[in-house]
């Protein structure tokens, strides 16, 4: 009977050069990504305001959904972390 070697995964992020960096450069791409998402929220409820105003419903859905769809966003960009660590603490423990 043959025993395969133990194989195992522990991220490290002084590991590689450039860990740091690309740390850094997440946390930039998420901030610029959240003030996308405060912009996109802005735009839907004026557009609401707008089409409310303007008695087109047309438009008031539309800025309610772009509204929705930011909030969502906001809540997966601030999640991102926790739910990629979830699934990888998951698998480590198969």
């Amino acid at each position: 009977m043959r025993v395969l070697a133990q194989v195992s995964v522990e991220p490290d992020p002084a590991g590689l050069p450039g860990g740091q960096a690309l740390q850094d450069l997440v946390d930039g791409i998420g901030f610029y990504a959240l003030i996308v998402v405060v912009a996109a929220f802005l735009v839907g409820m004026a557009l609401m305001a707008f089409g409310s105003l303007s008695s087109n419903p047309r438009s008031s859905a539309l800025g309610k959904a772009t509204a929705v769809v930011s909030l969502l966003a906001a809540f997966g960009i601030g999640a991102a972390a926790a739910i990629v660590n979830f699934f990888y603490n998951s698998g480590g423990n198969v």
